[in-house]
């Protein structure tokens, strides 16, 4: 059971508004900006890859944009069952399940209405010393997978 005294609560909400902001990023922008949600030495793990920087990870979201000659695929990440667990006043841990909804592989486009993928998430995250939360470490762990075409 979940228990957080008022400072916790407003950290758990922080945390909340960071993951949001990391889907918003993922399906408005294609990754363009994430850098600013990430810590610099930023642990994560994207197409069974993993990158050990916020630079790399820059880099790779910049890299997949470009690689998209007919324009980026329409995508939206769902976030639900959002915990929190402490492991220090400043580290934490969020766990969440994400529903990927993408056009990417589907012929009918924007019509499709299956999830591309639905995937039991972790993020590490980390207040840093401006006293915002980032993400310090990413990974996930695909449950359901779409068949492409």
């Amino acid at each position: 059971m979940a228990k957080f005294d008022a400072n916790q609560a407003a950290d758990v909400l922080a945390m909340h508004q960071l993951v949001n902001d990391w889907a918003i990023e993922m399906d408005v922008h294609n990754g363009a900006n994430m850098g600013a949600l990430m810590t610099d030495d930023c642990q994560y793990v994207v197409r069974a890859q993993l990158r050990t920087s916020r630079a790399e990870v820059v880099a790779f979201y910049k890299e997949r944009l470009a690689s998209f000659h007919d324009g980026a695929p329409i995508h939206r990440h769902a976030l639900v069952n959002h915990r929190v667990s402490f492991s220090g006043a400043d580290t934490a841990r969020i766990e969440f399940s994400l529903i990927y909804f993408s056009t990417m592989g589907s012929e009918a486009g924007t019509a499709e209405t299956k999830p591309f993928s639905y995937a039991d998430v972790w993020m590490d995250c980390r207040r840093e010393s401006d006293g915002h939360w980032r993400i310090a470490s990413f990974d996930s762990t695909p449950v359901f997978v779409r068949p492409m075409g």
